[in-house]
C-alpha cells in the first residue's frame, strides 16, 4: 500500500517559472510557455513538474513575495492559462505541484497594507510580527535576515516587523487562528484546481520563540533557536495533512502531497517532520551540501535511511536547485570534471530508493552563471550584503531551447530574456542535443527510462557493499548493484551480472568520476 504512493519514488522536475519557457516575447517565463514544453518533460521521462510561485507579485524575491496566493500574475498569466496547464499536464501523465509560500507575505499584500494603516496592537498588525524597539533606535532583538543586515524594519510609528528574509517579505503570525485558517483555505483553492501537491517554503520556520530573545551564539536553523522550527509547526502539518488526505480521492486521482523545505541540524530534526500524520516528503539538503565525496555521501544516505525507516519515510534526494550553485559546477575542482561528475551523481541518486528532484537545465549540462553584469542582477542578497554575496542569479538564468544566440529559444521574435544568457550556450541547446546520443540531454533520458523500467521491482531496502577502495561507495537494491569512484584513481568492479549503464566508458575498471549501474542476477 506505501508503495503505491505516486511520490514516494517520483522523479520530480523543478520548473523555475520565470527562466523556463517564454510564450509572449516580454523575455519572462510563464505558465504558457511551460504548456508548450510539457512534451519535452515527458519525453526526458520526469513524473511531476513543481512550479515556483506564479502568483501575484512584485518580484522583490523572485516571486517568493507573494501579494495575492489565490491569483497568477499578469507577466506569468491567467488563471484560465494554469487551469489549462493542469488539464495538459494530467493528461500526459504527469504531476503538478505547486509553491506555497506561508511564513511570509509580500509588504504589498493587502494584509500588511492594511496593518500599516492601522494602530499598533490592532488585529490587522496581529496577523505579522510587530514588536517595539530596544534601548535607543536598537530593533527589537538581534536576529539576522538570511539575506543581511537585521531582520527587523521600523514603520513610521516606531514599531518595528519581522522579516527573516528580505524587508518586503514580512513574517506571519502563525499563532494567530486568522493567519492558520486563511492558509487552509489556501490550500483547498488550489487543491479544488487540480493541483496534485504542493512544495512549502521555509517549512520549518513558521513559529518563533514567543519571547523574542536574542538569538546570540545559537544557529540562525538550529532546532533550540528561537527563530527557527519551533514544535508547534508540526500541529500545522498535522491539519494540512487532513485537508491534503480529503482530497486524495477525488479527480484527478491519486493522493495530494506536501514536500516540505525543512533546514535541520540533524537527521533525527527532519524526520520529526515525516512521521505519518505530517509532511508526506521533506528535502534531504544534506546531499546537496556534501563535497564530492563517497565517505561524505556514504554518510549522507545512510543517517538519512536509518531515521526514515523507523516511520515508513520516503527519503527525497537533490543536487541542484533555484537556491544553489549548479552541482556541475559546486564538483568542478578546476581540471573541467564537474560535467563528469555530475553524470555520475545522477546514476547514484537515481539508483538510491526515494524520490528525486531535478532542477531545470541540469539535464542540458547547464553550469552556474558566473560572470553576470552586476546591473543585470535582481537577487535581494547581492543588494543587500552590498555586492558581498552573488546570489543566486547564475543559477535562475533562462533555459536554452534551439539556436546558436540569445535568446536561445527562451523567448519568440528575440525577446531580450530577463537574465542575460552565456553566448557559449549554443552547444548546449534541447536542439542541439537531441539528437546527440553522447550528450547530457540524452544520458538523463537513458538512464530515466532505465529508472522508471526498474523501480518495481526495487526493494525500499539498500545494502551496502565492500570495495577495495575508501574513495568509491557501492550499493545493492536487490538486484541492482551502483557502483561510484569519487577518488583519482581506478576500482576494480564486481565479477558477473549485465552492465544497465555507466556514466563513462568502462574499461575492465571504474574510472576516477565514474559511476555504474548494472543487475547482479
Amino acid at each position: 500500500m506505501m508503495r503505491s504512493s505516486w511520490w514516494r519514488d517520483a522523479v520530480v522536475y523543478e520548473v523555475y517559472v520565470r527562466s523556463f519557457a517564454n510564450s509572449d516575447g516580454d523575455g519572462e517565463g510563464d505558465l504558457a510557455g511551460i504548456r508548450s514544453k510539457l512534451p519535452y518533460l515527458r519525453e526526458l521521462g520526469v513524473d511531476a513538474l513543481w512550479l515556483t510561485p506564479f502568483y501575484r507579485s512584485p518580484l522583490a524575491d523572485g516571486g517568493y513575495d507573494v501579494a495575492d496566493y489565490r491569483d497568477v500574475d499578469p507577466r506569468f498569466g491567467t488563471l484560465a492559462d494554469f487551469d489549462e496547464l493542469v488539464v495538459d499536464t494530467h493528461a500526459l501523465g504527469l504531476k503538478l505541484i505547486v509553491d506555497i509560500v506561508p511564513n511570509h507575505t509580500s509588504d504589498q499584500h493587502a494584509w500588511f497594507q492594511e496593518a500599516l494603516a492601522s494602530a499598533p496592537g490592532s488585529p490587522a498588525r496581529e496577523r505579522y510580527l510587530f514588536r517595539s524597539g530596544g534601548s535607543g533606535s536598537a530593533p527589537p532583538n538581534d536576529w539576522p535576515s538570511a539575506f543581511g543586515g537585521s531582520a527587523w524594519t521600523q514603520v513610521p510609528d516606531g514599531e518595528w516587523f519581522l522579516h527573516l528574509y528580505a524587508a518586503e517579505q514580512p513574517d506571519l503570525n502563525w499563532r494567530n487562528p486568522e493567519v492558520r485558517r486563511e492558509f487552509e483555505d489556501i490550500l483547498r483553492c488550489w487543491l479544488d484546481r487540480g493541483v496534485d501537491g504542493f512544495r512549502i517554503d521555509v517549512a520549518a520556520g513558521l513559529f518563533k520563540e514567543p519571547s523574542f530573545a536574542d538569538l546570540g551564539d545559537l544557529g540562525r536553523h538550529s532546532v533550540g533557536s528561537p527563530m527557527y522550527s519551533r514544535p508547534e509547526v508540526h500541529e500545522v502539518y498535522r491539519d494540512w495533512r487532513r485537508i491534503l488526505d480529503s482530497y486524495s480521492h477525488q479527480p484527478p486521482g491519486g493522493e495530494r502531497m506536501a514536500v516540505g523545505e525543512v533546514w535541520t541540524d540533524s537527521p533525527e530534526d527532519l524526520a520529526l517532520f515525516l512521521r505519518p500524520n505530517e509532511l508526506h516528503q521533506a528535502f534531504n539538503f544534506a546531499l546537496q551540501l556534501a563535497p564530492w565525496s563517497a565517505s561524505a555521501f556514504r554518510t549522507v544516505v545512510s543517517d538519512c535511511l536509518r531515521t526514515a525507516e523507523p516511520i515508513q519515510a520516503a527519503p527525497t534526494w537533490v543536487l541542484s536547485s533555484h537556491d544553489a550553485i549548479r552541482h556541475r559546477t559546486r564538483y568542478d575542482d578546476g581540471t573541467g570534471n564537474g560535467l563528469r561528475r555530475a553524470w555520475a551523481a545522477l546514476l547514484f541518486m537515481l539508483a538510491l530508493p526515494g524520490s528525486a528532484y531535478l532542477y531545470q537545465g541540469e539535464e542540458l549540462g547547464l553550469e552556474e552563471v558566473i560572470d553576470l553584469p552586476d546591473s543585470a542582477r535582481q537577487d535581494p542578497i547581492w543588494f543587500r550584503t552590498g555586492g558581498a554575496e552573488r546570489g543566486r542569479d547564475g543559477c535562475r538564468v533562462p533555459i536554452p531551447w534551439s539556436g546558436s544566440y540569445e535568446p536561445y529559444g527562451f523567448s519568440p521574435d528575440g525577446g531580450k530574456p530577463w537574465l542575460p544568457m552565456p553566448g557559449t550556450w549554443g552547444s548546449l541547446t534541447v536542439e542541439a542535443q537531441a539528437g546527440d546520443p553522447a550528450s547530457t540531454l540524452a544520458f538523463y533520458r537513458l538512464t530515466l527510462r532505465l529508472r522508471r523500467e526498474l523501480q518495481n521491482s526495487l526493494p525500499e531496502a539498500l545494502e551496502w557493499l565492500d570495495l577495495p577502495s575508501t574513495e568509491a561507495l557501492a550499493f545493492r537494491r536487490g538486484p541492482l548493484v551502483c557502483v561510484l569512484n569519487c577518488g583519482d584513481a581506478s576500482v576494480p568492479l564486481p565479477a558477473g551480472g549485465k552492465l544497465l549503464l555507466a556514466s563513462a566508458p568502462l574499461d575492465g575498471d571504474l574510472l576516477p568520476g565514474n559511476a555504474a549501474a548494472w543487475l547482479s542476477r
